[in-house]
């Protein structure tokens, strides 16, 4: 599994040097007027690719140690791989299209993510057995079709759901890479070598990409990036419960629950002005911290200066983080009290949008 992680890394890590070396033009670039733009300059929106390179070799590389060398590291990664790699490629190569022309709609993107929801289905046999609800278990039960329609809505949503956050450097990688970690601890709790495998080759890849996104901001990832990260981390997130009966299906839920908030707040912001959930804009939760609690940083350079405020945003994020994923990795098998966190975030989660909002930041969040 070491060997694996380090393929992955070494592997993003190159090939985003050579994305920002040689290959950066061919992204087509931000306009100025875009909300979601908080840089200065033209930088790649490529680390998607990267990603993907890294991702694949240490996949294919597990793969071939299991069926040509015997398996030495028991991680049991064989031929159904390559069903996460078939689910995996229609949303990562639609990302990274659109990052390439910025001329594939949302809907068309969406269509690619449902695609590999589909793909899912029918590859690896995906569903939902359980939701911890005595009610709603029975109703999957007796609805079969019910648990594939969740199966579809997740790995539609969560790429979506990572691409919204997706605006500061290190915001989103950070969040990805610890998400996969903390899904391949409990992984190797359960003894789900393999799962855990997969998860770990996605977190070294991101760390092979954060190398040159932050704080240095050489290099985003684009949707392809956040693609790939909203993808793979559904399908591990959903064969562990699906495999596992001991890991609460809340256990996810919880893990997510930042990215997966940060999107339904944001459709019901949308739809409430009238506007269309698909449309960008600048009243996310992280552009609200840069804006209202991130202090200006004085400097000669405007380059520099909006680097240095950018830096300092991903941070507040990653602490928000961790207060769902502490206690999602603490109490992963006990659902009534997963259910109980979720609710308590979501209440601090308006709560502090809202006080954002209206100004009312305590003076030593501010720095």
């Amino acid at each position: 599994m070491i060997w694996l992680s380090l393929v992955a890394f070494a592997v993003a890590a190159l090939c985003a040097g050579v994305i920002i070396r040689w290959l950066g033009g061919r992204a087509a670039a931000y306009g100025e007027g875009m909300p979601q733009r908080f840089h200065v300059g033209e930088v790649p929106r490529l680390g998607g690719v990267a990603l993907l390179a890294g991702v694949l070799a240490s996949w294919l590389l597990g793969v071939w140690e299991t069926t040509r060398a015997g398996d030495p590291g028991s991680l049991r990664l064989g031929l159904w791989v390559g069903g996460w790699v078939a689910a995996l490629l229609p949303a990562a190569l639609g990302g990274i299209a659109e990052d390439m022309t910025q001329r594939l709609t949302v809907r068309y993107r969406l269509l690619l993510t449902l695609a590999s929801g589909a793909l899912a289905i029918a590859l690896l046999g995906l569903n939902v057995p359980r939701l911890g609800v005595a009610g709603l278990d029975s109703l999957l039960q007796t609805v079969p079709w019910l648990g594939a329609a969740i199966v579809l809505l997740a790995i539609a949503g969560l790429p979506h759901a990572f691409n919204i956050i997706d605006g500061y450097n290190g915001l989103a990688g950070m969040v990805a890479l610890i998400v996969c970690l903390a899904l391949a601890h409990v992984c190797l709790q359960v003894g789900d070598r393999s799962l855990a495998a997969l998860l770990v080759c996605v977190a070294a890849a991101t760390g092979g990409f954060l190398v040159w996104n932050y704080p240095r901001g050489m290099l985003f990832a684009g949707d392809g990036g956040a693609y790939i990260w909203g993808v793979t981390i559904a399908l591990a997130s959903l064969s562990l419960v699906q495999r596992n009966a001991e890991v609460s299906p809340w256990f996810p839920m919880l893990l997510l629950l930042y990215p997966v908030a940060e999107t339904l707040f944001s459709i019901y912001r949308k739809l409430a002005r009238g506007d269309s959930p698909g449309m960008a804009d600048a009243l996310h939760f992280h552009q609200l911290i840069y804006r209202r609690i991130v202090r200006g940083v004085f400097h000669e350079d405007e380059a520099r200066r909006v680097l240095k405020r950018n830096n300092r945003t991903a941070p507040y994020l990653w602490a928000f983080t961790l207060l769902t994923v502490v206690p999602a990795v603490l109490f992963w098998r006990n659902t009534p009290v997963l259910m109980v966190f979720c609710a308590l975030f979501a209440v601090a989660y308006v709560t502090a949008y809202l006080g954002i909002v209206r100004f009312k930041v305590p003076p030593w969040m501010r720095f």
